[in-house]
């Protein structure tokens, strides 16, 4: 599968599925960016069980806004919903892999657990 490009009307749609969702955010003017875009495009051919998406953070401002992008490339991985990976920088086809296999081996169940922890954790607080 290729990567897909996602606007502010297909991101929650594509980031509410169960798996795995990776999100590149980048600008056309970026030379890391550019440079990123072919690492993240072959693997998103080497995993087509895995959703590959773009943004575009000059014509999608709204979307990188919302999760406080600031520095571009950035990728963001998500699984069962939950963001579970943000890094800015361009990272090298290894270390990409090595995100998408540590992704993968995720107890998703504990993960829920800590995130059901913190958001009591902020309620008892605020």
């Amino acid at each position: 599968m290729s990567t897909i490009a996602l606007s502010a009307s297909s991101f929650p749609e594509t980031v509410a599925q169960d798996g795995i969702v990776l999100v590149d955010f980048w600008a056309a003017w970026c030379g890391p960016c550019r440079a990123f875009a072919p690492v993240f495009e072959a693997a998103a051919k080497e995993h087509p069980d895995i959703v590959f998406g773009k943004v575009d953070t000059e014509s999608q401002p709204e979307i990188a806004g919302s999760f406080g992008i600031q520095s571009i490339p950035t990728l963001m991985v998500l699984r069962e919903q939950v963001i579970v990976f943000s890094q800015p920088g361009a990272l090298p086809a290894a270390s990409l892999e090595e995100v998408i296999t540590s992704i993968g081996e995720l107890d998703m169940a504990e993960v829920h657990r800590m995130v059901a922890a913190r958001g009591a954790e902020q309620n008892a607080s605020g």
